[in-house]
């Protein structure tokens, strides 16, 4: 769901009892009205969570995938990918606001919850796995594990699963579980953020776009996914209010008011942070790759994408209605990294880079050393990807 909305209308019934012992009843709609604190800390606090994936996501895109695990390694989208992918998007988004019209929210919700508990567990894990690493006690013994799941025998066996793990790893996700537990037993707000940062996190450093133009082709067609289905539609809206998943990052208006039981929330969709994340990573790999120890075209899109948030709130709150967040971040994300690019001629490289992951020389594809990814332009010039 690719959305930045304000907090549902809230239906109060008041029950009153008239002079002839009649019981009257009258249903009034009280539509919530944040306070201008309530409204700054909620949506300053959507914007900082949406930052913190798309920068630490990206910082560890540049990593390039050096993991053993299978499921670490990124997924390559070409543009032959960013050009459908609007359409399965639209498919599955209309898919599911048939489901919420046709079957109970209840058991669709809950079918969903459970996938998510699952998914969510994972990713948390993967995301804490970093951190674990560096604050881990020395003095502790560290075990190692693998999961192996093979096909057939002899000869014709293949692994199917081959997947690595410690001491570590484990705590992560006994903590990760934890949280999974209290999501699907309470689906407290903070519980879903969690998950949700975890997602996008996630996604920003594990899909990697392979070219500039492959990024331009999916940006722009998302835009035009997203205008069309909040402007044309109620699709998007409905489907964000009855779908109860950790896809979207959520903050109480009236936390100030109720504390940690605030239940008017404003939302933001994990599209509007991934999407324009992946770009923005990959335009920080494409600065490591220029060896000029500058990070010019990554400060430019992280400040572009501040900016294109910032105006969609704006925006929001000054027509009082739900906005494509995408509508706003596509062209401040794409446009302003461009003129920085054609003010520095570096524009035509830019569009002729192109990503290569696992690494091979794309002219005869033979594998080199390493798992870095490797920059290649048509002047035949590689640019190794190293961490920055």
């Amino acid at each position: 769901m690719d959305l930045l909305g304000a907090p549902e209308e809230t239906l109060d019934g008041l029950n009153a009892t008239d002079s002839n012992g009649t019981d009257a009843v009258n249903a009034t709609v009280a539509k919530f009205v944040a306070t201008p604190e309530g409204t700054a800390l909620a949506y300053g606090s959507l914007v900082f969570m949406a930052l913190l994936p798309i920068f630490f996501g990206a910082l560890r895109s540049v990593s390039c995938g050096k993991s053993k695990n299978s499921s670490d390694m990124p997924e390559t989208i070409t543009g032959r990918d960013a050009a459908r992918f609007p359409i399965i998007a639209s498919c599955t988004l209309f898919g599911l606001y048939l489901f919420f019209k046709i079957f109970s929210q209840e058991y669709i919700n809950l079918l969903l919850s459970m996938y998510f508990f699952v998914l969510g567990i994972l990713a948390l894990s993967h995301t804490m796995s970093p951190f674990m690493n560096r604050i881990f006690p020395a003095n502790i013994p560290i075990k190692q594990y693998q999961l192996l799941f093979t096909q057939g025998s002899g000869e014709t066996k293949e692994e199917m699963v081959n997947y690595e793990f410690d001491t570590k790893d484990m705590i992560c996700l006994v903590i990760s579980t934890v949280v999974g537990v209290w999501y699907i037993l309470k689906k407290h707000w903070i519980a879903n953020n969690l998950f949700g940062l975890a997602f996008a996190l996630n996604g920003v450093e594990l899909l990697h776009l392979n070219n500039i133009s492959t990024g331009c082709i999916l940006l722009g067609g998302l835009f035009v996914y997203d205008v069309f289905w909040v402007f044309g539609t109620n699709v998007m809206v409905t489907v964000a209010k009855s779908f109860e998943a950790p896809i979207k990052l959520v903050f109480p208006q009236d936390l100030l008011e109720k504390g940690l039981g605030a239940s008017q929330f404003a939302m933001l969709g994990l599209g509007d942070i991934v999407i324009p994340g992946i770009f923005i990573a990959l335009l920080l790999r494409f600065d490591v790759s220029l060896k000029k120890n500058t990070r010019t075209y990554f400060h430019t899109s992280f400040l572009a994408y501040i900016f294109g948030l910032g105006l969609t709130i704006w925006v929001m709150h000054t027509f009082k209605h739900a906005q494509p967040a995408l509508l706003y971040l596509v062209p401040a994300c794409i446009g302003f990294p461009l003129v920085v690019a054609l003010l520095k001629g570096e524009l035509t490289e830019m569009f002729s880079a192109v990503e290569w992951f696992p690494c091979s020389d794309p002219k005869n594809d033979s594998e080199k050393e390493g798992n870095e990814a490797v920059f290649w332009s048509d002047s035949g010039d590689g640019h190794t990807c190293t961490t920055p």
